[in-house]
Parts: C-alpha cells; sequence; structure tokens
C-alpha cells in the first residue's frame, strides 16, 4: 500500500516539475513571444477557441465573437473547480490551474494584435486580409478600446503568469504535505512492525 502510495507521489511530483519547467520558459515570455503561439498548448486550446464561436452563436454577434475567447477560460476553469469541489482532488485541480493561466497567455498575442491585425489566423489569412475576421478587432472597436489593446494584452498576460505562480506553490505545498504524510506512515508502520517482533506476536 505505502509502494503505491510512494508511486503516485514520484508521478506527481515528476509532472509537477515538468509543468515548473514549462510554466517557467511561458512567464518569461510575453505577449509578443513566438513561446505562446508555437507551442504545443496552442493547438489544444485553438479548437476549445472555434467551439466557442459555434457555442456562443446564438447569443448574438458581440457574445458569438468574444465566445471564443470565453470558452478558452471557461473549459480550464471548469476543471479547475470540478477537481477541486467534487472530485476532492486539489493536486488535480492545481495542475488545470496551470492550464486556466496559460490561455490567459494564450489570448494575450491575439488582443495585442487588434490594432496592426498582422498575426496569420485560421484559414491562412490575416484581419487586414479578411476585414472582420479578427476577433479582438471587432470586440475592441465595439467597445471603442482598439488604442487600449497592448495595455489589454499586457494585463491578460500578468493574469497567466500569477496564476502559473500560484499553481507552482500550491503544487509545490500539496507534494511537501503528501511527502510528509508519507514518511509518518512509514514510521508508524516500522514501528508496528518493531513492536510485533519484540512481542513474538503475529501482526493482524
Amino acid at each position: 500500500m505505502h509502494d503505491m502510495e510512494r508511486t503516485w507521489f514520484y508521478g506527481r511530483l515528476i509532472l509537477y516539475l515538468f509543468l515548473v519547467g514549462w510554466g517557467v520558459r511561458f512567464i518569461a515570455g510575453g505577449p509578443d513571444a513566438p513561446v505562446v503561439l508555437n507551442s504545443f498548448m496552442h493547438n489544444v486550446n485553438l479548437p476549445l477557441h472555434e467551439a466557442g464561436h459555434v457555442i456562443f452563436g446564438p447569443f448574438g454577434w458581440f457574445i458569438g465573437v468574444l465566445g471564443g475567447t470565453l470558452m478558452q477560460l471557461l473549459v480550464p476553469l471548469l476543471f479547475v473547480i470540478t477537481f477541486l469541489v467534487k472530485e476532492k482532488n486539489s493536486f488535480g485541480s492545481a495542475v488545470t490551474l496551470w492550464w486556466f493561466g496559460q490561455n490567459f497567455m494564450d489570448i494575450a498575442p491575439y488582443i495585442g494584435d487588434a490594432r496592426a491585425q498582422r498575426l496569420l489566423l485560421l484559414g491562412g489569412v490575416t484581419g487586414k486580409d479578411a476585414p472582420g475576421y479578427h476577433d479582438w478587432n471587432n470586440i475592441l472597436g465595439h467597445l471603442g478600446w482598439l488604442d487600449k489593446d497592448q495595455l489589454i494584452a499586457s494585463i491578460s498576460y500578468d493574469i497567466g503568469r500569477f496564476l502559473m505562480v500560484a499553481m507552482f506553490l500550491w503544487g509545490g505545498y500539496l507534494l511537501l504535505v503528501q511527502f510528509n504524510a508519507l514518511n509518518r506512515a512509514e514510521e508508524e508502520a516500522g514501528s508496528v512492525e518493531d513492536e510485533y517482533s519484540l512481542t513474538g506476536a503475529e501482526p493482524d
């Protein structure tokens, strides 16, 4: 039993260290850094984004356009809450918090491109090539905030940074608690075995 629990602990530790190492690369970047759009995670997030347009489309033009970004943020947030509240799995919640933060970083380059519209979008065109196709040009233009695209992109990226650092601290704390609990359980099991060896009795 203890061997299985320790195996789970080391599995979690490896995943945690991997996410920390990967996360540091994102944190050190920024809205204009290639690490975001060239990341494998961008390909994971993109289908969610496109699905969001379909799901939120019936609620009107503006919500339909914003729906891509909403879906990118709502899905990982739902995982964070589900792991924490329903599954009672704090470590699983911490891992998905990393994904939630990464999505704030993933949308930042798109926001920051609202005026310039230079990014290649799905279909291989830019916003300039296809007027009305760029989500964040539409969103910020509708709100009258186009001149704030860089500021909003930076804020989104900083939120992502904050959430990733929170995951590092939370996940590290959870692993430390689990490690100490495993050590205590093994020490207690060792004490019981020593007691039985001294009395000559067989453990139940």
